[in-house]
């Protein structure tokens, strides 16, 4: 019979197609295989381990391409430091960045709340149509959270 692990991604996979989400598609088909042949034990842990840096990787690789091809030089970036909401870009991008470094350390020091996170992330994916980013930005927005409840609190 199939093992809780298979049942979940199942489940995850007539959600995925429910909410006609190809992203989750592909992400629990990837998974449902990879168990399928049986190379979990050597895949999983590396995918688990290295994913989000490679997902970050490709993300980056593709924000950049407009510089490589040209379409985005110093002049367009000059431009575009003229503008406000260009300052509001960048000041949500060092945000972001800082926000997830505590997510980190949130990670590390409460590892279970990754379930949630994660759970967050699929129902977010499969139901409102969300971008899964990782649950970095979500244990740092949590981390974040968390600290204004126990500072209001104490």
């Amino acid at each position: 019979m199939f093992s809780q692990p298979v049942l979940f991604l199942l489940i995850l996979l007539g959600v995925g197609f429910l909410a006609k989400n190809q992203s989750l598609l592909i992400a629990v088909g990837c998974l449902l295989v990879i168990k399928l042949i049986g190379l979990e034990s050597k895949l999983l842990p590396t995918i688990g381990a290295k994913g989000i840096n490679w997902g970050v990787t490709v993300i980056t690789i593709a924000v950049l391409v407009p510089i490589a091809t040209g379409e985005i030089g110093f002049k367009q970036l000059i431009d575009a430091l003229k503008s406000s909401y260009a300052w509001i870009a960048l000041g949500a991008g060092i945000a972001v960045a800082l926000i997830a470094k505590n997510g980190l350390t949130l990670l590390a020091e409460d590892p279970h709340i990754t379930t949630a996170l994660v759970f967050g992330t699929i129902l977010a994916v499969s139901l409102f149509n969300g971008v899964a980013v990782g649950p970095l930005i979500g244990a740092g927005i949590a981390y974040l959270a968390m600290q204004i409840v126990k500072l209001f609190s104490s």
